[in-house]
């Protein structure tokens, strides 16, 4: 699954530092969370780090996004290539 960011969010910025694949910015009101560009982390760590390190736990699995951890590999390797 992608993640997204719930209005929970703070913008606090941790997340954004934390993301290998840059696919955190800042929205109209909050950050917001690029499928394209998630992986999961998936390729660089063993968890989702924007999850680890969110003070208010505003990023959850987006259940209108379902990927498997192969479709994320794939995408990491992708995004490795540009």
């Amino acid at each position: 699954m992608a993640l997204k960011i719930t209005d929970e969010c703070i913008c606090c910025d941790v997340c954004v530092l934390e993301c290998p694949n840059d696919a955190i910015s800042l929205g109209e009101e909050i950050y917001e969370i690029d499928p394209d560009r998630c992986t999961e982390c998936v390729g660089h760590y063993e968890t989702s780090q924007c999850v680890e390190v969110c003070p208010v736990d505003a990023i959850i699995p987006d259940p209108d996004i379902r990927e498997d951890r192969e479709n994320l590999q794939r995408k990491y390797l992708r995004l490795q290539q540009e």
